[in-house]
């Protein structure tokens, strides 16, 4: 589905645009088309082929999708592929964006995610004087939006490992824990794959030898690459701190054991003690010394409740009740 079809000039926009019109544009040399789909399908994709002459391999990435985020050059042109992410209630949701990106054109691509880039038109289109720098600009504005979209979501992986931890101290079930913290490792290794393989093609962006689209840009593109550096750092301390919660939760998990042990070894040994006299004096041996005393039972009786008082005492001093 198209959404947007714009032409701009010397860093102001000209006007919107029908599709029919992208080549009288993209064939002047001082304009630049910008040009935005949403899960379009091969035909729209055959016909942008054609309006910007782009390579047939890039196209065919796009029309299959789920390609690892990847930066590719074509002769004069780039293409570029970034993972997009959203929240769907604690869920996340994966898609992509592929962005076709010449000296006088630039196409962005969006599959599989609703939020679109209705503030990136804005902003450049506020920003005449960067916006002058062409699809270039372009391109940084919409790599920049995305990788910023990537702190809110780790900023709530986050604040949900901090409510499990307070989950386990509070002696919540063990096995809803260890489930929850195996969902956050799981989404932290979908943002790692996002957030991986950018970090070396962001690289080539503002170092070594520059893509001439994005010729004096490079300040943009090395601040989006701090950022996916930050990112990746901390998605690392995140890990850790999950593994670390998960070790935490597993010697919880063996102290309640340990403590359950230790109460029914208590309980066991006041049992243990009345059996052991009421076991003695049930053996019905003829000649036993106190077996017609007078005072023999209550005598036995009394022993019982004085040792099982004292075994009492003593573990509940220990902590064991």
């Amino acid at each position: 589905m198209l959404v947007t079809c714009a032409a701009y000039q010397n860093g102001k926009k000209l006007a919107d645009i029908a599709q029919h019109e992208i080549s009288d544009y993209v064939a002047r040399p001082d304009c630049f088309v910008w040009v935005a789909l949403h899960d379009a399908n091969a035909v729209e994709l055959d016909e942008m082929k054609q309006e910007f002459g782009l390579h047939e391999l890039a196209v065919e990435d796009a029309h299959h999708g789920h390609q690892r985020p990847k930066i590719e050059e074509y002769g004069d042109s780039l293409f570029v592929v970034l993972q997009m992410i959203e929240m769907d209630g604690k869920d996340l949701r994966i898609g992509e964006v592929n962005i076709f990106v010449g000296r006088n054109y630039i196409l962005s691509v969006r599959n599989r995610v609703e939020k679109g880039f209705a503030e990136v038109r804005v902003r450049t289109e506020r920003e005449p004087e960067l916006l002058k720098h062409g699809s270039g600009y372009v391109l940084y504005a919409l790599m920049d939006t995305v990788v910023d979209r990537y702190f809110p979501i780790l900023d709530a992986i986050e604040t949900e490992l901090d409510n499990i931890e307070h989950q386990i101290f509070a002696g919540k079930s063990a096995r809803a824990n260890i489930e929850a913290l195996y969902g956050l490792k799981q989404k932290l290794m979908e943002l790692k794959h996002a957030i991986g393989p950018l970090l070396e093609a962001v690289g080539k962006l503002h170092g070594g030898r520059v893509p001439h689209i994005c010729a004096g840009m490079g300040d943009y593109f090395r601040d989006v690459y701090d950022h996916l550096i930050r990112l990746n750092q901390s998605i690392d301390s995140i890990r850790d701190m999950v593994s670390t919660a998960l070790s935490v939760n597993l010697s919880m998990i063996t102290l309640s054991e340990s403590e359950v042990t230790k109460r029914l070894a208590a309980c066991a040994a006041l049992v243990a003690v009345p059996t052991l006299i009421a076991g003695v004096y049930g053996m019905n041996f003829e000649h036993m010394p106190e077996l017609h005393w007078r005072f023999g039972y209550p005598l036995a009786v009394g022993a019982m409740f004085g040792i099982n008082a004292y075994l009492y005492y003593r573990f509940r001093k220990a902590g064991w009740l």
